[in-house]
């Protein structure tokens, strides 16, 4: 699996608004044909601060991710919200296995 961990740190003014924008490109990227995850975490310690847990099964359908629509405008969108740039780490997903791979 390719794994991206994105952490994003938002202007407190616009939390909610994130929080709504991100929602619509999660539902959206979960039905993407290659996702395997796309989780939403907000930090339980500072609420500015989230990771979106991203797992494709392989670095071709993360790449598509980038070119759908809902991604397009996401990032358009939120990003003068955010308090700095977001960042992307990346890693191999280990386990759990993928079924078939």
């Amino acid at each position: 699996m390719h794994v991206t961990l994105v952490h994003v740190h938002v202007k407190p003014e616009h939390v909610a608004e994130f929080i709504a924008a991100t929602r619509a490109n999660h539902e959206a990227s979960v039905r993407e044909p290659g996702n395997v995850r796309f989780d939403v975490l907000q930090s339980a310690d500072d609420p500015t601060r989230f990771v979106l847990y991203e797992a494709y099964l392989d670095e071709e359908a993360a790449a598509a991710h980038k070119t759908t629509e809902h991604y397009l405008e996401w990032r358009s969108t939120v990003e003068p919200w955010m308090a700095e740039p977001r960042r992307g780490d990346r890693y191999v997903g280990l386990f759990p296995e993928v079924p078939g791979r």
